[in-house]
């Protein structure tokens, strides 16, 4: 009898457990009807929701993209019906925030048309040609509910032969995301580009290429692999085992994402040069190497994400800054880039700092926080107020390193700054980092304060290049520019060069950090 009870106890218990605790199931659909009206069709069906009233929210950003995008006002024709097809009441309670009023159903679907004519790597856009998807502009998550596993039916128009994209493909057409953060970071390009393949070093890759042509397939995929062998060299740990390059036709721009990458090109593959085919080269490196710089070494605000408003942080110039440096870095060891090159680039980041009026107003860490103000700043006194973290922070790297190198005579670098930001605090911690532990652990590793540096982020104090540049050997032409000699903003030359004499360790120090071919 006692038995029974109990059996009859855990029975209603395991019962109501799994009535309240069952699991909410996504299913997308998205299909294009009209393409050339630039519309995708959303079909979302819910099974096992809460009974009563559920919040729906649409995301206004993008990370990696610091604006708010007012997705919302693309959403037209939006409608929910119950599994007997009846129609369920709902209303806005913000401008990305729909109430579902299912007091009665836990299953229903919602129904809607997006607009996407935007034409950015962060925006949606479909034309008679193509789809380009952004999935955190187009498909809305529950409240809190971000880490639920969604799928995603994609029914591409009849005339459009492939779909690209990061995400995990479960039957044909039919896409699976573990939660909404993957998801919404997996942009998804559908239509009829050249498409190809390859494995490399235990992983899958493929390259999807919206235009083709002048296209030297052996020549991409062989510096594909040095690029990424160079990157896995320098991290010791690849984090995907997929990934995917999304190549769009001409444009500006390109976003990482955990295991992909979508970037405009200028609209074929002839170039004008080979220095065209590096800069190209240089900003697929840049886009990957994100993936470890700020996918997972990241600062701790960005991540996990509040979609709804901005995420500010002081560190963005470590995200960006610093990838910009190793996108050089690693072009060298992937045996791409001639060291020469590099000091071009180097030298190029530096001309554009020091020339402008900005960099007397805004310290490196404020460009990083007020990233939201000025995105896209197009007042015509943002050169005279504002500086870029993509100018700055780049040199901030190299400096960086050149400390680094020069504090532990050659032992230590900024690689082992990266690795151990990657190791503790991603694969460990399963975090970001603190802005006071990004310090530390360069001052730990270093063995030597940080306060020389700190200056530079933190202030708008002159650089000393010399200084550091002294450590590799290395000089920089600081004389006036001719013709310039009375213009405050142009007012010296920047070349960095190598000098006629160095010691043992400076020459030590440049040749590791410019060596090419070092992988």
């Amino acid at each position: 009898m006692k038995k029974n009870i109990i059996l009859v106890f855990v029975l209603v218990v395991t019962s109501f457990y799994t009535t309240c605790f069952s699991q909410i199931k996504f299913n997308y659909s998205a299909y294009f009807t009209e393409p050339e009206k630039h519309y995708i069709e959303v079909e979302l069906n819910i099974e096992n929701s809460k009974v009563g009233e559920t919040d729906f929210i649409l995301p206004v950003w993008t990370p990696g993209y610091y604006e708010i995008l007012d997705s919302p006002k693309n959403i037209v024709d939006f409608n929910v019906k119950n599994s007997n097809n009846e129609a369920i009441s709902w209303y806005k309670k913000l401008k990305n925030h729909w109430v579902v009023k299912n007091q009665y159903d836990k299953n229903f679907t919602i129904t809607y048309r997006y607009f996407a004519n935007q034409k950015s790597v962060a925006e949606s856009n479909v034309d008679g040609e193509k789809a380009f998807i952004m999935p955190n502009n187009v498909f809305m998550h529950v409240k809190h509910n971000l880490q639920e596993p969604v799928t995603l039916k994609i029914t591409p128009y009849k005339s459009w032969k492939t779909i690209s994209t990061g995400l995990t493909e479960k039957d044909s057409g039919i896409f699976y995301a573990n939660n909404f953060d993957m998801l919404y970071d997996s942009p998804i390009y559908i239509g009829s580009p050249y498409t190809f393949a390859f494995n490399h070093e235990g992983k899958q890759f493929s390259v999807s290429i919206a235009k083709p042509d002048g296209l030297i397939e052996e020549q991409l995929t062989n510096d594909l692999k040095r690029i990424i062998s160079a990157t896995t060299s320098l991290m010791q740990h690849v984090p995907y085992t997929n990934y995917s390059f999304i190549m769009m036709e001409a444009g500006g721009g390109g976003l990482e994402h955990w295991n992909s990458q979508a970037v405009f090109t200028g609209g074929s593959f002839n170039f004008e040069d080979k220095s065209d085919y590096i800069d190209f080269l240089n900003f697929i490196t840049h886009e990957y190497f994100h993936l470890y710089n700020v996918k997972a070494i990241r600062p701790i605000e960005l991540g996990p994400f509040d979609y709804s408003k901005e995420n500010y942080t002081n560190m963005l110039w470590v995200s960006e800054g610093l990838t910009v440096y190793y996108e050089y870095i690693i072009m060298m060891r992937a045996g791409l880039l001639e060291k020469f090159a590099a000091f071009d680039y180097l030298s190029s980041s530096i001309k554009r700092y020091e020339n402008i009026e900005g960099k007397n107003h805004m310290s490196l860490a404020r460009s990083s926080f007020d990233i939201w103000l000025n995105f896209f700043n197009h007042n015509s006194n943002a050169s005279e107020t504002t500086i870029s973290y993509y100018n700055k922070g780049p040199i901030i790297g190299f400096l960086l390193d050149l400390k680094i190198r020069n504090s532990t005579k050659n032992e230590k670098s900024l690689d082992d700054v990266m690795r151990f930001l990657y190791n503790e605090y991603y694969l460990k911690q399963n975090r970001g980092f603190k802005e006071e532990e990004f310090w530390k652990v360069c001052e730990t590793i270093a063995e030597n304060t940080m306060e020389g540096i700190k200056e530079y982020v933190y202030t708008t104090n002159e650089i000393d290049y010399q200084k550091f540049l002294n450590y590799a050997g290395l000089e920089i032409d600081l004389s006036p520019i001719k013709g310039e000699q009375n213009n405050v903003l142009i007012k010296r030359v920047f070349n960095i060069s190598e000098k006629k004499q160095a010691s043992k360790i400076q020459m030590k120090i440049r040749n590791d950090i410019f060596l090419v071919n070092k992988s």
